[in-house]
């Protein structure tokens, strides 16, 4: 029988140190309990999203020695585990000292090497160079490492052949996106079941969470033990990991599956923990169900989780919420409410003139509901000695001796409001209550740049940033059901119209609100975003004058013609914001705080963009041409 243990274990980045102690902690306990092998993920050691940490000589040589300590922890034990193997004699295409993201296996202190490859290590054949991955700027893969020796890349794969009590198992490493190979023009597993006929098939990986992608993987991985016909076990670590702009989680969620393809063993979402099986009863073993739950569930978990390790990583303990009594502000302040005890929470409200009676109580009420700190700290006098200072500023033209003065518009005053909020009043009480205050953006108005810089963008992370209003909605709906189980959002923020209450044109109680329609808006913007093939005005107004529009962007039907009577209207719309999103939007994304990302593409190192303003195709322009004047 062979025991065999999954660590599904938390990964610091950039803490060798760390890792180390806590894998030698799980190989202690997997050896009192019996186990053959234990299996940790993909760069257990070094952490997976480190920049350019990885030209650091010094951090390359530190992570060879801790692994060298994992070796000889494999007395009595087989270990496999991720690290960055160096091979000092060679370089990478930089010029810098070559680097692959490798599988080590160790047993009895010894590695036990793949058969007939160059190293005692598996080597990551396909590097992933897309969203937040850059793996080709930092490793040397398999294909390369074939082209270089002058042979196929088959050759160079290889299982291991791992003894355990007079038996010999033929095992078929694999690391992260050597399982998803749809895309690639080989597939490392398709070739070891071929060649070898492995009697199972062990996928390390360290692969961040989003939105979906749990399910989309159990398909792909369910299919694949089924296609070779031998068990898959897939260990992935929890954690937050970043590369500077965007934060991800990492949700673990190890698997196991049968040589049919059954989901037989699954490990708790972001739980450090080890799951143990004997592998020759796997399928006696009774089939894990898939629950079925609302979209917002794994979104609270990835955002409590995400955020209270975010703030464990950089040392903040106090967090201060600037609250309006809309929505997004309310769902921020609930979720950190989750994370801190209440006498680390502080939430503010900053009413000017244009500060409803209506929200300044939902604000106060909110803060009650949570029983954290409350404060009230009105803007108005701040805001009009700035525009005074402004308007009565002298300004001398030095080249001919002339002077002028300057006028303040109701749109400055707008951003003069924003600013005075977060620049002065934000950023002063959390210096003074020991913390950072939120930014509080949603993905919608991150998108197009609906937003102050240096005003409502700003804060030390925008947790609700990689969210689509109507899933701040349902946020809020989930966290007062299932959270907390009381109506700690009041319903009437839930139901008032969003405004961001700058001006006398933007009266919830007269429902005068924010210029975003966002059942139609989030879904528009999620095409630019979030489409692997991203879509641009052309395709929007091709679907447009097909008459498929709202299916191809998924939002309801009819939607189109109940806010555009016109194509002017329509067409008019989809410039403004357009050019708002290819344009100033995109000096803010640059700007903005880090994102906390839990969606299929987050704005950051996830969405990489320049700052070359708006673009529209010829084809583009016959089709507007064609639509507007067309009888």
């Amino acid at each position: 029988m062979l025991r065999i243990a999954l660590a599904q274990m938390r990964v610091v980045p950039g803490r060798p140190d760390r890792n180390v102690q806590t894998m030698l902690k799980m190989i202690h306990e997997a050896k009192t309990q019996d186990v053959n092998l234990i299996v940790f993920p993909e760069m257990a050691i070094p952490g997976y999203l480190l920049g350019d940490a990885w030209e650091q000589t010094a951090f390359l040589e530190d992570c060879e020695a801790y692994g060298q300590e994992i070796i000889a922890a494999s007395q009595g034990i087989a270990v496999m585990f991720g690290n960055v193997a160096v091979d000092w004699a060679k370089k990478n295409n930089d010029g810098r000292v070559r680097k692959y993201n490798a599988f080590f296996t160790a047993q009895d202190g010894q590695l036990v090497a793949p058969e007939k490859t160059p190293y005692p290590f598996t080597i990551k054949t396909l590097l992933p160079n897309y969203r937040e991955f850059d793996d080709t700027r930092h490793f040397f893969s398999l294909q390369k490492l074939a082209q270089e020796l002058g042979v196929a890349t088959e050759n160079l794969l290889a299982p291991i052949r791992l003894s355990v009590r007079d038996t010999i198992y033929t095992v078929g490493c694999l690391l992260c996106e050597d399982g998803w190979s749809d895309d690639y023009g080989l597939s490392p597993m398709k070739i070891l079941r071929e060649k070898e006929r492995p009697d199972f098939f062990v996928n390390i990986s360290s692969s961040p969470y989003t939105l979906g992608k749990n399910d989309k993987r159990h398909r792909v991985f369910s299919r694949r033990a089924a296609e070779t016909g031998a068990p898959l076990l897939y260990v992935n670590n929890v954690g937050i990991q970043n590369n500077g702009k965007t934060v991800y989680t990492f949700d673990g969620t190890n698997a196991a599956y049968d040589s049919k393809g059954i989901l037989r063993l699954s490990g708790a979402p972001y739980e450090e923990t080890t799951q143990i099986f004997d592998l020759e009863t796997l399928s006696e073993r009774r089939s894990v169900t898939i629950v079925d739950e609302p979209e917002a569930a794994p979104i609270f978990r990835a955002l409590s989780y995400g955020v209270h390790l975010f703030l464990e990583s950089i040392g903040m303990s106090r967090v201060v919420v600037g609250v309006s009594g809309g929505i997004d502000s309310a769902v921020a302040a609930a979720l950190y409410a989750r994370v801190l005890p209440p006498e680390n929470l502080l939430l503010v409200n900053m009413p000017s003139v244009y500060n409803s009676e209506t929200t300044k109580g939902l604000a106060r009420r909110l803060a009650e509901n949570l029983g954290c700190r409350y404060a009230t700290v009105p803007i108005q006098p701040s805001v009009e000695l700035t525009i005074e200072q402004l308007e009565h500023a002298t300004i001398e033209n030095l080249f001919d001796g002339t002077t002028e003065r300057l006028s303040v518009s109701s749109f400055m005053a707008e951003n003069i409001q924003a600013r005075d909020r977060s620049s002065r009043v934000l950023a002063g009480l959390a210096a003074a209550f020991g913390g950072g205050f939120t930014c509080n953006a949603n993905k919608a108005e991150t998108t197009v740049g609906y937003s102050t810089l240096y005003g409502d963008q700003s804060g030390f992370l925008s947790a609700l940033a990689d969210l689509w209003k109507y899933q701040v909605y349902d946020l809020a709906r989930y966290m007062n059901e299932f959270v907390y189980k009381r109506e700690v959002i009041p319903q009437e923020t839930i139901d008032i119209v969003p405004s961001a209450e700058l001006s006398d044109k933007q009266n919830v109680d007269k429902g005068q609100g924010d210029p975003l329609y966002y059942p139609y808006h989030d879904y528009l913007f999620r095409a630019f975003v979030e489409r692997w093939q991203k879509a641009t005005p052309q395709d929007i107004l091709e679907w447009y004058a097909d008459g498929t529009l709202e299916k191809e962007i998924g939002c309801a039907p009819r939607l189109v013609e109940k806010y555009f009577p016109t194509p002017k209207s329509f067409i008019d719309d989809l410039e403004r914001w357009w050019n708002q999103f290819s344009g100033l939007a995109v000096a803010k994304r640059i700007q903005a705080p880090p994102i906390l990302a839990v969606s299929r593409r987050a704005f950051g190192f996830d969405h990489r963009e320049s700052q070359n303003g708006p673009y529209y195709t010829k084809k583009y322009y016959t089709l507007k041409e064609k639509l507007l004047y067309t009888p």
